[in-house]
């Protein structure tokens, strides 16, 4: 057996090199288009509107970009 300590936590450098992967508007998102034109549409029109878009939940397994796709909301709001 291993006496090693595996640290579940990611560190800075870790955390940098994610930040810089993800994609940071809805136009680098690649795949589920669907997704993205209902996004898209959602956030232009609460642009619009000058008021914040309307609930959106995010729900699927891992892997989809549910992360990434609220990220980028977040972001593309203001």
């Amino acid at each position: 057996m291993s006496d090693r300590i595996i640290d579940q936590g990611a560190d800075d450098a870790e955390r940098v090199a994610e930040l810089a992967l993800r994609p940071k508007t809805l136009g680098e998102f690649v795949g589920q288009l669907r997704v993205r034109d209902q996004l898209d549409l959602l956030l232009s029109a609460a642009k619009e509107r000058g008021a914040p878009a309307d609930h959106i939940l995010f729900s699927g397994p891992p892997g989809l970009g549910k992360t990434t796709l609220a990220m980028i909301v977040a972001s593309e709001i203001f």
